[in-house]
């Protein structure tokens, strides 16, 4: 409300400053001068110019004040007002005539408001916060929808998008990030952060270039990081526990810093041996996989023999506890079986007669020799 009040009272000064036709020498429209008015008789000395002649009339005013019934009828009146030659426009010697004034006023006061409305009305989008400044000092922060300030120059909006996601790149092919591990090697290494806004004030006034900054804090963080981890490590599998811990040591700087930002995460692109010894270091990572692969696969032969082995003596201790529960049995279960295993394979006769031990020619007794037909 008391903004309103404010408008309204600027808004009455303004019309009543242009709406004064009053000239140096009084009225334009005075009683009378020259031919007109009191037939030629002299003028009040309150309407004489300041070196004693009368005023000039107003020049480029209607002749009727009647309204205004077509476009052409507008024109000419707007011509002759401004100093135009159509209806009731000028005198002879073409000399230009000044614009009415109210019609000014009125073109002022269209500019204010256009002024006021576009500098104390602001809309901020659903992702998008205003950080609202007041004589060049931080005030508050407008939240998404519609929010009022007073006019520029006294309060500027800076509308800050929050939800979106940004990406500085590190490191590049054509160009070398050159990091010692800690076993003293060297590695080129090309990596991605990936960063949002948190607190758009602080994003703002905090730190004079935010995207440097946190670049110069990837960098330094990560080389922390890499100096702690072997070659074989950072180009192998350790990346994930390099990316994620980068990544904290970042936060944690940045957030002393009042920089106002979280880090969403570090993605390492690249992370290879320097170029000029890359293909050496490829063939030893080749051989080291295929060693592993070897290793793989006795540990799994290995495991497969282990299995075995302890299902055999789950099973011989089954066949125990059967033993101690009947020993005779099982004895002669056992023989048979085992006997059954031994003569499958072997050629075998069995006598069986009581009280006779008859003569058998075994030797004699072997496996007929297979024929050869003739020509084998």
């Amino acid at each position: 409300m008391g903004f309103m009040t404010i408008f309204t009272g600027w808004a009455a000064r303004g019309r009543a400053l242009f709406s004064d036709n009053k000239g140096p020498w009084g009225s334009s429209s005075g009683t009378g001068g020259g031919s007109s008015g009191n037939g030629g008789g002299d003028e009040p000395p309150e309407n004489k110019g300041p070196w004693g002649d009368q005023p000039r009339k107003r020049r480029g005013t209607p002749a009727s004040s009647s309204p205004v019934t077509s476009l052409d009828d507008f024109l000419k009146r707007s011509r002759g007002r401004f100093g135009g030659s159509g209806g009731g426009g000028g005198s002879g010697s073409g000399l230009p005539i000044r614009p009415d004034r109210s019609l000014v006023g009125w073109a002022v006061l269209g500019v204010v408001a256009m002024w006021l409305l576009f500098t104390t009305f602001h809309s901020i989008a659903a992702a998008e916060r205003g950080v609202v400044t007041r004589l060049g000092r931080y005030s508050h922060t407008l939240g998404p929808g519609v929010g009022f300030t007073l006019p520029s120059p006294i309060d500027r909006v800076t509308k800050i998008d929050v939800d979106e996601n940004r990406e500085i790149p590190l490191g590049s092919a054509s160009e070398e990030t050159l990091m010692l591990t800690g076993d003293q090697n060297i590695i080129d290494i090309a990596y991605i952060v990936r960063w949002k806004i948190r607190d758009p004030e602080q994003y703002l006034f905090e730190l004079v270039e935010p995207g440097e900054t946190i670049k110069q804090v990837a960098e330094s963080s990560m080389r922390a990081v890499i100096a702690n981890v072997t070659l074989q490590g950072a180009i192998g599998n350790q990346r994930g526990e390099i990316e994620s811990r980068v990544a904290e040591e970042m936060q944690q700087t940045l957030d002393s810093y009042k920089a106002g930002v979280t880090i969403q995460g570090v993605s390492i692109r690249q992370a290879d041996p320097p170029a000029a010894v890359n293909d050496a270091f490829k063939e030893v990572t080749a051989a080291q996989q295929d060693a592993q692969s070897y290793i793989n696969n006795a540990n799994a032969y290995a495991l497969q023999l282990r299995q075995k082995a302890q299902g055999d003596a789950t099973a011989f201790d089954k066949v125990y506890e059967q033993y101690k529960l009947a020993p005779q049995v099982t004895k002669r279960r056992m023989y048979y079986e085992t006997m059954e295993q031994v003569l499958r394979k072997v050629d075998k006769t069995i006598v069986e007669a009581p009280g006779v031990n008859s003569y058998l020619p075994l030797n004699d007794k072997r496996t007929p020799a297979p024929v050869r037909e003739p020509g084998q």
